[in-house]
Order: C-alpha cells, then structure tokens, then sequence
C-alpha cells in the first residue's frame, strides 16, 4: 500500500483527512504532537480516532511551543476569546503548521512515504495565516528543495483536501466515510473529561457545521 503521514490532533477536521487517507488507499502513520496546548485532552481523541479509522501507527511527538508562548492556546495568561474578533485571533499558534509539517515531512522521509495529509482549511476557519493554499503550496515547494526525498526526484506531497469545503460539507463528508466525531475535541477550552465550551472560535465553527450539515452534534457541552 501507498505510505502517508497524517497530521492528527484530535480534532473534526484532522479525524476527516484520515477517513479520506484510508479511503484513498494510504497505509496511514498518525502523527500528534504534545505542544503544550492548554487542551491536551485532544491528544486522547487522536489516541481513540487513530485506533477507529485504523492507521498503522500513532506517534506523538513531545514539542513544547509553550516555550516562546505568543498563543491563547500556549500560554494561561492569554484568555481564549469567547466571541468574535477582527484580524488574526489571539489562538493563533506561531508557526505551528510549519513546525508541524517540518516535522511530518522528516518521518515521511524515515517512512519512504511521499504524502503528507494536513487538514488545514481556508473557508470556515480562524483566518490563520498558516491554514492558506498559499502556504500549502510553498511549504511543499520547501519540503522538495531542502529534503533527501526531493533532491532525489521521490517528489513529497502535501494534501490538503479539506482546503476548499465549508464545515458542513467535511462534516457530510467525514459521517458518509465512517468518521464517529464523537471521539474527536475541538475545543481550545476542553475539560479533563473532553466536554466543550461552546463558545470558544472552534466551538462555534463546529456548532454551526453540524447545523448546516443536518447531522446531529455529538459533541458533549459542559
């Protein structure tokens, strides 16, 4: 089967590409990583959808982005926004996506594997600037340029294929390819025991999703 690495938090969107990985034919390497996320609980839903949707193998990887901070989602001190803002919100993590396909991409190398799944998304998302096709595309034109993989014509792949879908259309998506979402967390203020706030950017994102898509919410609310 073909190899591929799969960027996994735990989420709705991350527990999708993997469904879409597996349909496609792809023997599916999880990788996680314990960044130090004040919502660590997520990485126990990448725990459980990695073991549902049958990848080959889960890694987390320990990084501690806490270290330089910048982020609602690193540091306490920054409070997690429970409306709307302008511009880039405060749960922007510096960097993350590149230092987590930067990461990706060394063990595809390990691997022999030349797809890399991300589910990053331009349409209902937090307005990241590491969530663009743009990104996307020049990052994997970075992968191909500084990698062994690359300079030896074993061209590397980042497929992002949630790019251009709403949330209702991942959710359908997802629920048509078995994906149970009540394993997945979404949200940047879960509880120990994984239950939501509903208020926060990615709660309300995933609310709305589930409404539109006419798919029942399992998503468990404090």
């Amino acid at each position: 089967m073909k190899k591929a690495v799969v960027l996994l938090s735990g989420g709705l969107d991350s527990a999708t590409i993997l469904a879409i990985a597996r349909r496609d034919g792809y023997a599916c390497r999880a990788l996680s990583f314990a960044y130090g996320q004040r919502h660590a609980v997520e990485l126990e839903a990448a725990a459980r959808v990695a073991t549902a949707l049958g990848a080959v193998a889960h890694k987390t990887v320990a990084l501690d982005l806490s270290a330089i901070g910048g982020s609602a989602l690193t540091d306490p001190a920054i409070a997690v926004p429970d409306h709307p803002t302008e511009g880039i919100p405060s749960t922007y993590v510096p960097a993350r996506n590149t230092v987590f396909l930067s990461v990706a991409v060394g063990w595809a190398e390990v691997l022999d594997a030349q797809h890399i799944f991300i589910g990053v998304n331009a349409v209902d998302y937090s307005g990241y600037p590491d969530c663009r096709p743009e990104f996307v595309a020049a990052f994997e034109q970075v992968a191909n340029l500084g990698t062994k993989a690359g300079v030896e014509g074993r061209t590397l792949h980042i497929e992002a294929p949630l790019m251009r879908l709403s949330k209702a259309e991942i959710i359908r998506l997802g629920s048509g390819l078995g994906v149970d979402y009540a394993l997945t967390v979404s949200c940047y203020t879960a509880d120990a025991e994984g239950r939501a706030c509903g208020v926060c950017d990615s709660c309300r994102l995933r609310r709305q999703g589930f409404l539109e898509a006419g798919v029942q919410d399992p998503t468990r609310y404090r």
